[in-house]
């Protein structure tokens, strides 16, 4: 590996699925204004995700189904003319 192109300033992060709630401690460099009380008791910086592996469907294994008619509805009646 080159030398001096990686990251120094690893730190604990909570990264928590906002879909389901489900929260893991890892380190990261991403930066956060957020905070949370992790379990063993000290507060760490907190990134809110939309999708994890665990609400994923490839990784859960539960099909969503998508509204496609409604979303080709909405097109149509938002660029119609008038």
């Amino acid at each position: 590996m080159k030398q001096g192109i990686h990251p120094q300033n690893y730190r604990f992060v909570v990264f928590k699925d906002m879909s389901n709630g489900f929260a893991f401690l890892s380190k990261s460099t991403a930066s956060s204004k957020e905070t949370i009380q992790w379990e063993d008791g000290n507060e760490y910086p907190l990134i809110k995700l939309e999708i994890s592996n665990t609400s994923h469907p490839f990784f859960t294994g539960k099909n969503v189904m998508l509204d496609t008619a409604g979303r080709i509805d909405k097109f149509k009646k938002k660029y119609a003319k008038k």
